[in-house]
């Protein structure tokens, strides 16, 4: 919730630097909390709200979003609350199948999945992928 705050300064200072980085958000592991059932778990929710923070900065700032770190699994767990199909603490129970870290299941993961796509889609006009920069100059 605090990226919106917290992270221009950071892209400007190092933009202003002039050195060439790579910015990943991690979502998940800021997120994480323990129910009152003792389950470590994050809300989907929190995860997409970090995701556009970390999006609406780089839009605004005009720097490159490179990445998005993420726990999926394909599978169909309940680890992580909320989502499409609204699962609840109270779900966490019935598929709850991690060893470490809880994980997106595979409906969290398109949904989450597509709202990347998306933001990439709509905030690729004010921003400049260092990368096609590189090959253009290369080829």
């Amino acid at each position: 919730k605090k990226i919106r705050d917290v992270l221009p300064p950071i892209v400007e200072a190092v933009e202003n630097s002039g050195r060439k980085v790579a910015w990943v958000s991690d979502p998940m592991h800021g997120n994480t909390f323990e129910t009152v059932n003792g389950y470590k778990t994050r809300s989907f929710t929190d995860v997409v709200e970090e995701v556009n923070g970390f999006f609406d900065v780089h839009d605004q700032l005009g720097s490159w979003p490179g990445g998005v770190h993420v726990e999926l699994t394909g599978d169909d767990v309940t680890e992580c609350v909320g989502g499409a199909f609204k699962l609840s603490e109270e779900d966490l129970a019935s598929r709850y199948e991690t060893v470490c870290d809880p994980r997106l299941n595979r409906n969290q993961s398109l949904e989450l999945a597509f709202t990347i796509a998306e933001r990439l889609r709509d905030g690729s006009h004010r921003r400049t992928n260092p990368v096609q920069q590189y090959l253009a100059r290369e080829l």
